[in-house]
């Protein structure tokens, strides 16, 4: 069972629908779950906006939560000077099948199946500063998509340790893969990107959120700055909506699994690292 609800990061309703469902549904797939049953969670100012914006946001949850194959079945709404839109979700999964934050082992690649970035690209959104609507078409779409992989049994079994890229950007999610005997060296070129933003962040556009997310994790991070420019380091802390999945899978499977994420469209999905024996840091190489 889980719970998540975001404010507005597109100006379309129905899109920022899609978006905050796929995010609120995503917890359920980084455990290797299917979603069974959704409920809407709503804060809305109808003393300010209209109801067919209501109405928008909630066919666009709907639309998304049919596509992940669970049934809609209510929810509540309260009056909120600010919109405020997301999902309850249940969902099962097999107790021999279940994936868990810890467990990844040394010698592990890591897999991330979505490109970064969706933080700096909607600070850019919001102050209207996105020159290159690619960027605007490939966040948005990115954000909307849902985690499903429904992977055959043994590429199910391959994956030790699983998470989603949300709020604590890569590095802080990563870091909740670390256990007390392993590390992760973080291959920085490997890490797929959304087209612009490194721009963007080198322009300042760089959220709230992931100076916060620095100022947590970075104890995680061990790094030659000299090396790498300050916007490829702005990315590892970047707070993310509705992100990709972060999966420790057994090397042998490796290659066998990123081309089967591939091939379920998710075009961008690469091996971005490798866990070490060692001591919860994350190496940037």
């Amino acid at each position: 069972m889980t719970v998540d609800f975001i404010t507005p990061v597109v100006d379309d309703a129905f899109t920022w629908g899609q978006i905050a469902a796929a995010n609120s549904i995503s917890d359920v797939f980084a455990m290797g779950g299917r979603p069974i049953v959704a409920l809407n969670v709503v804060c809305f100012p109808t003393k300010y906006l209209e109801l067919d914006i209501l109405k928008n946001i909630l066919e666009g949850g709907f639309d998304c939560v049919r596509k992940s194959g669970a049934f809609l079945v209510g929810g509540h709404s309260v009056q909120d000077d600010e919109p405020k839109y997301g999902l309850v979700v249940y969902g099962e999964v097999d107790k021999n099948k279940l994936w868990r934050t810890s467990g990844a082992k040394p010698g592990d690649k890591l897999i991330l199946t979505k490109p970064i970035g969706t933080g700096i690209a909607i600070t850019a959104i919001k102050a209207g500063m996105i020159e290159d609507e690619a960027t605007r078409i490939e966040a948005t779409e990115s954000m909307k998509t849902l985690n499903i992989l429904d992977l055959p049994d043994d590429l199910h079994k391959s994956v030790h340790a699983a998470t989603d890229v949300t709020g604590f950007g890569l590095a802080g999610h990563l870091a909740d893969m670390l256990s007390n005997d392993t590390n992760c060296d973080l291959f920085l070129s490997s890490i797929p990107a959304i087209t612009g933003v490194k721009d963007l962040a080198d322009m300042g556009l760089v959220p709230e959120g992931s100076y916060r997310n620095q100022a947590a994790y970075e104890k995680f991070i061990d790094v030659d700055e000299k090396k790498f420019a300050q916007s490829d380091l702005d990315m590892l802390y970047d707070a993310q909506t509705s992100g990709g999945l972060l999966l420790a899978v057994n090397p042998e499977f490796a290659d066998k699994l990123l081309n089967y994420i591939r091939s379920k469209g998710f075009e961008q999905a690469a091996i971005i690292g490798e866990f070490k024996a060692g001591t919860d840091k994350i190496k940037i190489l």
